[in-house]
């Protein structure tokens, strides 16, 4: 460990740039302690932990929504963008075609999001402050229009600005800049959640300290094992001749497929799904329709329900692990570029029969992926059916996203080494 800190020491680049991210996350958290004015923010912060579909929210945005500062809605507007484009890709064939064009195709879908995120923010924060107005508690302290106008545009602004900074922390090619100010909005979150728990801390709370921590390192050894799991599929390259000289030995080497090829995504996916219902019930909870107040009340107090809650939290997970492997991962491209270099597996014919065999595996190992992965979401609501602790379902999907986060960065400052050591020879 000590060793390899060292190397990255050594590596100006590497180290340059985790010192970037590290400044950039603090400057994250200090615009996250900025809060805006008019806002009741012990309020609001009791409201959110009431509510279990706002917790959710702001652990999604990084947990902005807290303090309702000047980037409260965090990334979770340009996340939401990018899960749109995906969506579509599946569904309109021109955008489908652009994500295969490469670099190019990459940067087109990347401006068609920043575009998207703008009044996908508007309409968030126009939602959250809906939401805090049919809050029985007081929590916005005036009405005025004007004011509402100008705290929408300058958490908009916030958003963008959040956008803007994650996307200089993936230039540095240490980890995804989104998925890191995500991580650091949880960490951040975790010396105040400690020092509460210990304030009202009981000798009956022991069983539940307990259960916290076995399902924190279930976790932990879950996600490690099940992203760094892999199948490794054989491959065999044909010989070649090479003018009149005599044909060289074929080369042996092997097609790695992960388990779990969707990383956290589908836990984002997931929270996103089951968080999009209720925000629009709540929003039209106090329509002039009687229908349509009795269709949003049913699907707050369906949605309360922690086993309808569970069941759906776990199918969505399993469902999304299965569709987004599908949207990154192409057999067939796969099966071409083996027949273009020459290579095969072992007892299966090049073209379709490689591409079939292919997505027979993948679908296979994907499959226990996604119920390991659906299983450990939905653990901390488990654990809360039996302690009645809230803290316990955030805390899970918390230490969810931090684990595959770190696990991705430390993977990519590793390639980063790895690559300056073959520049040195």
């Amino acid at each position: 460990m000590w060793d390899k800190l060292l190397r990255i020491w050594q590596s100006k680049d590497v180290r340059n740039g985790l010192l970037f991210i590290l400044f950039m996350m603090v400057v994250f958290r200090v615009t996250a302690n900025l809060p805006l004015p008019g806002i009741n923010v012990t309020a609001l912060r009791h409201l959110i932990e009431g509510n279990q579909v706002l917790g959710l929210l702001n652990l999604f945005s990084g947990g902005t929504i807290r303090n309702f500062s000047v980037v409260a809605l965090g990334v979770a507007p340009y996340i939401t963008a990018s899960i749109i484009f995906q969506l579509l890709g599946m569904i309109i064939p021109r955008i489908e075609e652009i994500q295969k064009e490469g670099e190019s195709g990459q940067q087109k879908i990347n401006h068609w999001t920043r575009m998207l995120t703008v009044p996908l923010a508007i309409i968030q924060s126009f939602s959250l402050f809906a939401l805090m107005r049919q809050s029985q508690v007081a929590i916005l302290t005036t009405t005025n229009p004007l004011y509402i106008i100008s705290i929408i545009f300058t958490v908009t602004a916030g958003t963008l600005f959040l956008m803007w900074i994650g996307e200089l922390m993936s230039e540095k090619k240490v980890g995804n800049g989104i998925s890191l100010l995500i991580f650091a909005g949880i960490v951040a979150s975790l010396p105040s959640a400690i020092s509460q728990f210990l304030a009202t801390y009981t000798s009956s709370d022991f069983f539940t300290i307990l259960l916290f921590v076995a399902i924190a390192i279930l976790t932990v050894v879950g996600v490690v094992f099940v992203t760094e799991g892999q199948r490794n599929i054989p491959i065999q390259y044909a010989r070649q001749s090479r003018g009149a000289g005599p044909a060289p030995g074929g080369v042996a080497s092997s097609l790695p497929l992960r388990v779990n090829i969707a990383g956290v995504i589908p836990i984002i996916f997931a929270i996103s799904l089951l968080i999009f219902p209720t925000v629009i019930a709540q929003f039209l909870v106090k329509a002039k329709t009687e229908w349509v107040v009795q269709a949003a009340q049913w699907v707050i107090v369906t949605l309360q329900n922690q086993l309808i809650y569970g069941i759906l939290y776990f199918l969505f997970v399993v469902g999304f692990t299965f569709f987004y492997t599908a949207v990154i991962f192409h057999p067939d491209q796969i099966a071409e570029n083996l027949q273009k270099q020459g290579g095969f597996i072992p007892g299966i014919r090049p073209g379709k029969s490689t591409a079939e065999y292919v997505q027979h595996v993948i679908d296979r190992i994907t499959f226990g992926g996604a119920l390991f992965l659906g299983l450990i979401a939905v653990l901390p609501l488990v654990a809360q059916h039996f302690t009645g602790t809230q803290s316990l379902a955030l805390g899970g999907t918390s230490l969810l996203i931090v684990v595959s986060v770190v696990i991705e960065s430390v993977k990519q400052v590793e390639s980063q080494l790895t690559m300056r050591e073959y520049d040195a020879y």
